[in-house]
């Protein structure tokens, strides 16, 4: 297994493992990152942004996991961890949590603070992050186009 960053010939199999991850857990819905507009070129789409990555974990040719880092908007000290996947064949190898390492040693680089929108259903996605020390927030900090997520998270970097 190998984890790198992003690059344009994985945006298509990215796009699947996330579209794939929400339908099994009935989260094909709008308001979630199923209909992102960026989802099909997310490579383009963090290239372009300052202070962003995306992290995928390659495993015999075939993208099974990712996580990624981008500013929030108008908070310029703060970023957003985004579209946390784990392909579910993959999943109880500890995966998640190199990725969200690797994710939050670089958001400690650049930014003072991180946000994350997810929701209730997801209930290994929000413990790994209440193990990481986010604290849950009674709303979202922002008005995303993610409005079916219930579920915000907050953590001070420095």
């Amino acid at each position: 297994m190998t984890i790198r960053t992003l690059q344009q010939n994985d945006n298509e199999q990215l796009a699947l493992l996330i579209q794939t991850s929400l339908a099994s857990l009935g989260l094909d819905k709008a308001g979630t990152a199923y209909y992102d507009p960026q989802l099909k070129y997310l490579s383009s789409y963090y290239e372009q942004l300052s202070d962003a990555c995306y992290w995928v974990i390659e495993y015999q040719n075939k993208i099974i996991g990712g996580i990624g880092i981008a500013p929030l908007e108008a908070m310029p000290k703060v970023c957003e961890l985004q579209k946390l996947y784990v392909d579910s064949n993959f999943q109880g190898q500890g995966l998640s949590k190199k990725l969200m390492d690797i994710a939050l040693d670089y958001a400690y680089k650049h930014y003072e603070a991180c946000y994350l929108e997810t929701h209730t259903t997801l209930t290994n996605a929000w413990h790994l992050y209440e193990k990481y020390g986010f604290k849950q927030l009674k709303q979202p900090l922002i008005n995303s186009e993610h409005n079916a997520m219930d579920l915000w998270y907050y953590k001070e970097l420095n």
